[in-house]
């Protein structure tokens, strides 16, 4: 039995065959175990369900059996924290998912919730094996059922690395984070031939679900990389700012950036001229640890950044308007994009630091009619919902209801600061003048308008921000209220769940 056993596990290893790992290999992608291997701290992988085989005789099926049945699933340790993985191996029956390979991922799934350790899943599959029918459709669904009982509970991430077409999409869309690596990685529901039947519309893969398609039009990506080992690589980085379940600390790594730092660069970085633009990931970086600044969704909603960072060594996420992009108006894809990134922080405990300069919502019948009220309503609710520190630093312009929606002090901000450079009203000057005086006495009224209120000086008055702070110290104020947050306490009523405006 021994040399069975044996024998069993090193074709176990060998997937479908070295003819099918060198055409895998040709295609510039690593097999399902290489990627492990790079993924996890070496010598930590310990793989589970090894020899389990498909039960299916239809087709002649029966014949051809391999051992893992196309996912290599188990445990590991990135940077020695404890997370669970499951691989697809396209080598075997191209990664199609079976009864038996469901159930294998939901075995790992299952004991990811109960132990409170992450997920992270490659995919890289043709989709359901269609020799099975609904038992395949029926494994897709059992795999659905728990990514929607892990949420909140563990951080979920999806790699995707090779194709992922049909119902299998919805398992990643489920999950926190989706990474995939460019002109080897593509995601939708219906192929280009269908498409073409029912359309008559001509498009590739890569045109259709491609890496570029969906890390900066349809926002459904939030990273994309050139080839596997980047994807692996940066996966670890991002895997080290998330904790390791709702009930975990945030992660903390030693810190030689001095609390108290001081850049005088920030007292400058904001232009004297309202109406030009800066990069308002310079002035995080200018804050953060290290200047080091793990930015998500970079290429989708450029009029919004967010992303984690550290301060004091502990994890933080930045929510910050983009002057560079749309003037930082909000948008459609912005609320979206940061709505839920607030909701994945306020699941897991997560400080958020928020950077304000936004001159409202974006205007035009696009957006009118692509429901901005019930899309930036998104963000809205997902901030007022947060319990988690909230610190806001307005740095310009915080005009209208969008002033209200990032992180005001009324959606319970904890700590709501302001730089001497800020604005906070209704509206500018000039618009807010041409409506109340109808044209009358413009410049003079406008100049008036902007001494009054073109300044945080009212909204300090009305308490609506706790002080106006020199940029400089912006850093040692945020840790300094972030120490103090962390006793935090905020109970709401209770409910079942709210009903955020999907």
């Amino acid at each position: 039995f021994r040399e069975r056993l044996a024998e069993a596990r090193e074709q176990a290893l060998a997937g479908g065959g070295q003819a099918r790992v060198d055409k895998q290999h040709s295609k510039g992608k690593l097999t399902a175990r290489e990627r492990l291997s790079l993924l996890l701290d070496e010598g930590t992988f310990r793989e589970t369900d090894m020899l389990k085989m498909h039960r299916c005789t239809d087709f002649g099926m029966a014949s051809q059996q391999h051992y893992g049945d196309g996912v290599v699933t188990g445990h590991g340790y990135i940077n020695g924290r404890p997370v669970y993985v499951f691989s697809q191996d396209f080598t075997v029956f191209g990664g199609s998912l079976s009864e038996t390979h469901a159930e294998k991922i939901c075995k790992i799934m299952d004991m990811a919730v109960r132990t409170g350790a992450p997920v992270i899943g490659l995919n890289d599959s043709g989709g359901a094996r269609i020799q099975e029918g609904v038992d395949s459709l029926g494994g897709y669904a059992e795999v659905f059922q728990r990514n929607v009982d892990a949420s909140g509970v563990v951080p979920q991430l999806s790699l995707i690395m090779g194709p992922c077409a049909g119902g299998a999409v919805y398992s990643p869309a489920l999950t926190d984070f989706i990474t995939m690596v460019r002109d080897s990685s593509y995601m939708f529901v219906t192929g280009p031939e269908v498409v073409q039947t029912v359309t008559n519309e001509k498009v590739t893969q890569e045109e259709l679900g491609g890496a570029k398609t969906h890390s900066s039009k349809s926002g459904v990506a939030h990273l994309a990389f050139d080839n596997d080992i980047e994807a692996l690589r940066m996966t670890r980085e991002l895997f080290d700012y998330l904790p390791l379940s709702n009930t975990a600390s945030v992660p903390t790594r030693e810190c030689h950036d001095p609390s108290d730092r001081a850049d005088p660069a920030l007292d400058s970085i904001v232009p004297a001229d309202p109406n030009t633009p800066y990069d308002m990931k310079a002035v995080v970086r200018k804050i953060v640890d290290q200047q080091d600044f793990f930015e998500i969704m970079p290429d989708y909603a450029k009029n919004i950044i967010i992303g984690f960072a550290r301060l004091e060594g502990r994890t933080v996420g930045i929510v910050g308007n983009q002057p560079l992009d749309k003037a930082g108006c909000l948008d459609i894809d912005a609320s979206v994009k940061a709505g839920r990134f607030v909701r994945f922080c306020d699941a897991f405990n997560i400080p958020i630091v928020t950077f304000v300069d936004v001159p409202g919502f974006l205007p035009g019948t696009a957006q009118e009619h692509n429901g901005i009220i019930r899309q930036g309503a998104k963000l809205l609710y997902a901030y007022a919902e947060c319990t988690v520190p909230k610190v806001t630093v307005i740095t310009r312009k915080a005009y209208g209801g969008a002033y209200d929606v990032m992180s005001s002090k009324h959606l319970k901000g904890d700590v709501n600061y302001a730089w001497p450079s800020s604005e906070i009203a209704v509206m500018g000057a000039k618009g807010a003048v041409e409506i109340i005086f109808r044209g009358k006495n413009v410049e003079e009224e406008t100049k008036r308008y902007e001494e009054r209120f073109a300044n945080p000086m009212v909204a300090a008055n009305r308490g609506f921000v706790d002080d106006i702070i020199n940029p400089s110290e912006t850093r040692e104020r945020i840790i300094d209220d972030l120490r103090l947050l962390k006793s935090k306490k905020d109970q709401r009523p209770w409910r079942k769940h709210g009903n955020i405006p999907l």
